[in-house]
């Protein structure tokens, strides 16, 4: 096998699966590669993902519904970083992303970009968002 880099998300509130899904469907190339649940058996419980991949704007991205919970969670130290193509798509992002989340740099003009926000979603994973 080829070595390749992928980002890993850890999902310890079971919601990899919805997480996973609402990405995909805001990227027109989005889909679903691989999805691996949980059984009767655990360790997890049953129905949440041992372990999935997807492609969201050409990355793969892999994900888990941790069956143990840890005392982390996301950071913003980590964040997907997106070049939009116009102001229509940034937007279209920044409405669905911050929905149930957190604004941490509100949608503006910046010194080193057009159009900018930084935002953590309602799964906590961040987001960059920029129109060069």
């Amino acid at each position: 096998m080829a070595q390749n880099i992928q980002p890993f998300l850890m999902f310890q509130r079971d919601d990899a699966e919805e997480a996973m899904n609402f990405y995909v469907g805001l990227f027109p190339d989005g889909k679903v590669l691989h999805i691996e649940r949980h059984g009767a058996d655990g360790p997890g419980k049953e129905g949440t993902v041992v372990q999935a991949t997807f492609v969201i704007n050409g990355q793969t991205v892999m994900c888990i519904d941790s069956p143990i919970k840890h005392a982390f969670e996301f950071t913003p130290s980590f964040s997907f970083f997106v070049n939009c193509s116009s102001e229509d798509e940034l937007k279209k992002l920044f409405e669905a992303l911050s929905r149930g989340g957190e604004t941490l740099m509100p949608l503006d003009s910046y010194d080193f970009s057009r159009l900018f926000s930084w935002i953590k979603d309602r799964f906590g994973v961040s987001w960059q968002l920029n129109l060069p």
